[in-house]
C-alpha cells in the first residue's frame, strides 16, 4: 500500500508540480488549485470604440467570479472594427476574425483545462465568434456584450457611423458642403460602444440574450452607463452558480433556442448578417438549421421595433423602452416563442419574463403595439431563383418598391461599385452586381456598406436594386440581396451575368432572376473558367480554401 501511494505521488507530482508553480506565479495560493478555474475571455482592443470599454468589464467580471469562491484567468481575443475597415481590402478580415476568436476562445479554454468562462466582446463578429467557440467547448459559458454607443447629435437629430456613410453620399451628389459633411464626421461616434442602431454587433447581442446565454436587458445597455458594469459583475456571478450545477450552453442552445432568437431578430428589425451567424452557431452546437428556417418564422413574426437603418430610433431609445424582454414577452404572449426554453440563469424563458408586462409602455412608439406593427410579416427574406439557387437574404422592409426588373450594372469589385456610384454613373433602374466578393471568391465575403450608403446619399435607394454574393452591414437598407450562393467564385451564375442583362429582384415573390434564356446561360456555363485565387498564402489564402458557402453560415470547420 505504501509503496503504490508513493508511486501515485510520485506520478502526480512529476505531472502536476510544474503546473502549480506556474499558478503560483500569476497568483494562485494553496488553498486556490482546488477552485474551479473560469476564463475571462477579454476582447479589449483601442482599435474600434465597441471593445474601448471591455478593459472595465473584464475587471467587474474577474472581481465577482473571484468572489464567488472561483478562480479567475484572463486572456485576450482579436476584434476587427467594421466601421474603420468598410470599403478597404481590410474588410475582408471581417468575417475571418469570427473564426481567429472562436479559435482563440476554444485554443485558450481547452489548453488550459478551463472549467468556465465568460466570454466579453464588442464589434460584430465577437459575439458570434464567442458562442461558436462556447457551442464547440461546452463547457459552462456566459456572454458579456461591451454596450451599444450613445447617438451622436447634429441640428436636433441623432446621429451614428452610418449618417457619416451616408453624407459621403449625400456630398458626392451635392446635397451637403464640406462644412456640414465634417460636422457629421466629427459628432457620429460620441464615445465606447458598438454601432448605435440596430445594426450587427446589437442584433447579435439581443439574438444571444433571446437564446438565453446573455442576462435580461444586457443586450441593449449603453457601454458607458454604470449598469453595464454591474451587469458584467451579475454575469459573473451567474456563470459560476451554472458551473456548479453543472448548466452546460448545449443544455440552453437547443432548437428553441434558435428559433427565439430567430424571432427576436425579425421583430426588432435586425442585421441581415443574423442569418449567417445564426448557422455558424448552430453548425457549431450540432443544432440542425437552415435558411428555410428563416423564412418560416419570417411569415409568423411581425416587425415591432421602429429601429436604425430603416427606422427612427437608436439602441439605447430601445433599452429604455424595456429592450429585448419586452419584445419577447410579447412574442411569448401569442404564441411565437418557446417560453420553456432554458437560460444560463436556470430560468426559463418563461420564468424570466414573468414580471414583463404583456404590452409596451404607451407613452413610447420605439416598441409598437401588437395590433399595429410595423410590418405584419418579419423583414428578412430568402431569395431564391436561378441567380441563388442556394438562396440569398435581402432586408425587404423600410423599402418603397418591392420588385425592379432593370438592366445589369457588373462588378467585380466592391470599389469599382463604389467609384461608379459617386461619379453619378448610376441610373434610377438600374440593378448593380457585385460579384467575386463572396466567401471564396473575396475572400471574406465583405460588408458592402459603403456603396449602399451611397445609393441612398445620392437619393437612389427607392430605384436602383443591387445584389452580391458578398454580406451588408446591419446599416444598409434597400432592395438589396446579399448572401447570393452559390457564389462567383464557384461557378454561380452570378459569375455569368453581362452587362446590360435583364435582372428581377421581387421581394413579395422572393425572387432573383436572370431574365436570360436558358440556351444561353448553357452557353455562358460551358464556356466560364474559374479565376485565379487572389491570394496563395497567409490567413486569406487558408480561409478561401477552407470556407464554406453562405448558404450554411460561411463555416471553416
Amino acid at each position: 500500500m505504501a509503496d503504490k501511494l508513493r508511486s501515485q505521488l510520485i506520478t502526480e507530482g512529476v505531472q502536476r508540480t510544474p503546473n502549480r508553480s506556474m499558478l503560483r506565479a500569476v497568483g494562485f495560493g494553496d488553498r486556490d488549485f482546488d477552485k474551479p478555474i473560469v476564463g475571462i475571455a477579454n476582447g479589449y482592443s483601442t482599435i474600434t470604440p465597441c471593445n474601448l470599454g471591455l478593459g472595465k468589464l473584464t475587471e467587474r467580471a474577474e472581481a465577482a467570479v473571484r468572489a464567488t469562491g472561483a478562480m479567475p484567468q484572463t486572456f485576450g481575443t482579436i476584434t476587427v472594427s467594421d466601421g474603420i475597415a468598410m470599403g478597404t481590402e481590410g474588410m475582408k478580415y471581417s468575417l475571418v476574425s469570427r473564426e481567429v476568436i472562436a479559435d482563440s476562445i476554444e485554443t485558450a479554454c481547452n489548453a488550459q483545462s478551463m472549467d468556465a468562462v465568460v466570454a466579453i466582446g464588442g464589434c460584430d463578429k465577437n459575439m458570434p465568434g464567442a458562442l461558436m467557440a462556447i457551442a464547440r467547448m461546452n463547457i459552462p459559458a456566459i456572454f458579456v456584450y461591451g454596450g451599444t454607443i450613445k447617438p451622436g447629435h447634429l441640428d436636433g437629430r441623432d446621429l451614428t457611423i452610418v449618417s457619416a456613410f451616408e453624407a459621403v453620399g449625400e456630398y458626392s451628389a451635392h446635397k451637403i458642403g464640406d462644412a456640414e459633411l465634417l460636422a457629421v464626421e466629427r459628432n457620429a461616434c460620441p464615445g465606447a460602444g458598438s454601432c448605435g442602431g440596430m445594426y450587427t454587433a446589437n442584433t447579435m447581442s439581443s439574438a444571444i440574450e433571446a437564446m438565453g446565454m446573455s442576462l435580461p436587458y444586457s443586450s441593449t445597455m449603453a457601454a458607458e452607463d454604470a449598469e453595464k458594469g454591474e451587469s458584467a459583475a451579475r454575469s459573473g456571478e451567474v456563470l459560476v452558480e451554472a458551473l456548479r450545477r453543472r448548466r452546460l450552453p448545449r443544455q440552453i442552445m437547443t432548437r428553441k433556442a434558435f428559433e427565439n432568437a430567430i424571432a427576436v431578430v425579425m421583430a426588432i428589425g435586425g442585421s441581415t448578417n443574423a442569418v449567417l451567424h445564426l448557422l455558424a452557431i448552430a453548425h457549431a452546437a450540432e443544432v440542425p438549421l437552415s435558411l428555410d428556417d428563416f423564412e418560416t418564422i419570417r411569415e409568423r413574426v411581425p416587425v415591432l421595433c421602429d429601429l436604425k437603418p430603416s427606422g427612427r430610433y437608436v439602441t439605447t431609445d430601445f433599452h429604455r423602452a424595456g429592450g429585448v424582454p419586452q419584445v419577447m414577452k410579447m412574442l411569448l404572449a401569442h404564441g411565437l416563442i418557446h417560453g420553456d426554453a432554458l437560460t444560463i440563469s436556470g430560468r426559463t424563458v418563461a420564468e424570466t419574463l414573468a414580471e414583463v408586462p404583456d404590452a409596451p409602455r404607451k407613452d413610447q412608439d420605439v416598441i409598437h403595439q401588437w395590433d399595429k406593427p410595423l410590418y405584419s410579416e418579419g423583414h428578412l427574406a430568402i431569395m431564391r431563383g436561378n441567380l441563388a439557387a442556394e438562396g440569398g437574404v435581402a432586408k425587404i422592409t423600410g423599402i418603397k418598391h418591392m420588385e425592379i426588373t432593370g438592366p445589369a450594372r457588373v462588378f467585380d469589385r466592391e470599389e469599382d461599385c463604389l467609384a461608379a456610384i459617386l461619379a453619378g454613373k448610376i441610373s434610377k433602374g438600374d440593378v448593380l452586381v457585385i460579384r467575386f466578393e463572396g466567401p471564396k471568391g473575396g475572400p471574406g465575403m465583405r460588408e458592402m456598406l459603403s456603396p449602399t450608403s451611397a445609393i441612398i446619399g445620392a437619393g437612389l435607394g427607392d430605384s436602383v436594386g443591387l445584389l452580391t454574393d458578398g454580406r451588408f452591414s446591419g446599416g444598409t437598407y434597400g432592395l438589396v440581396v446579399g448572401h447570393v450562393a452559390p457564389e462567383a467564385a464557384v461557378g454561380g451564375l452570378i459569375a455569368m451575368v453581362k452587362e446590360g442583362d435583364s435582372i428581377t429582384i421581387d421581394a413579395r415573390k422572393r425572387l432573383l432572376q436572370l431574365n436570360v434564356p436558358e440556351d444561353e446561360i448553357a452557353r455562358r456555363r460551358a464556356a466560364w473558367k474559374a479565376p485565379a485565387p487572389r491570394y496563395t498564402r497567409g490567413v486569406l489564402a487558408k480561409y478561401a480554401a477552407q470556407v464554406s458557402s453562405a448558404s450554411v453560415g460561411a463555416v471553416t470547420d
